[in-house]
């Protein structure tokens, strides 16, 4: 979770090849490699690893009996798809989930949660751009492709999250707070804060501080 006293928001972006004149939001983007610092996400990727099996018989089609089963069900549903439909379809599914405080779910003020978590539990916004991370790369998207954002969220004044994709020269945003993706060149009120992978981080200063 983000930490706020209000709403807590995870933007997902789905990152497309940078363009050479602006990075992320019209940030310049620098890469950093120690992801030590990051407990949390080294966290949810060992967690995610040892809990990505399906479990269930799935006899019901309630996504309560067998959620990891269910969550590969769909993700085989939209396997066939082009890229671009697989990042609206991915970003539908996991908007679905319902929007719950990590303090009332875990009992702790900030918590990251697998998508087999997030799936049973519901979550807050890191939890819903991690899931789609993970869906995308369940499709063949690549670690290099994908970011998560964190960012400030100017126009709330609060901390938010997002993912981004590389596509079409473009990147793209999955945002909890919206159903549309749209590229980032639209979006005007948010400040880039950090951004990982599970290879790389970034940091991000304005533009005219290159």
């Amino acid at each position: 979770m983000i930490k706020r006293k209000t709403t807590i928001l995870l933007i997902v972006v789905i990152s497309l090849p940078w363009c050479s004149y602006a990075g992320l939001f019209g940030y310049k983007e620098n890469t950093r490699n120690n992801l030590g610092i990051f407990p949390q996400w080294l966290s949810v990727i060992e967690r995610h690893i040892k809990e990505n099996v399906p479990e269930g018989n799935c006899a019901t089609r309630a996504i309560d009996t067998c959620h990891v089963a269910n969550w590969y069900r769909f993700l085989e549903g939209v396997r066939g798809l082009s890229r671009y439909e697989q990042i609206i379809k991915v970003n539908d599914f996991a908007n679905k989930q319902k929007y719950i405080l990590d303090i009332e779910n875990y009992g702790l003020e900030d918590y990251w949660a697998t998508p087999k978590e997030f799936l049973y539990n519901n979550g807050d916004c890191e939890d819903y751009a991690i899931t789609k991370m993970m869906s995308l790369k369940e499709l063949g998207f690549s670690e290099e492709e994908m970011k998560l954002v964190i960012l400030q969220d100017t126009n709330l004044r609060i901390p938010h999250a997002v993912l981004a994709v590389n596509y079409n020269d473009d990147t793209l945003i999955m945002d909890n707070q919206i159903n549309e993706v749209i590229s980032h060149r639209h979006i005007v009120h948010y400040v880039p804060i950090y951004s990982v992978n599970q290879k790389s981080w970034w940091m991000y200063l304005p533009e005219e501080m290159k």
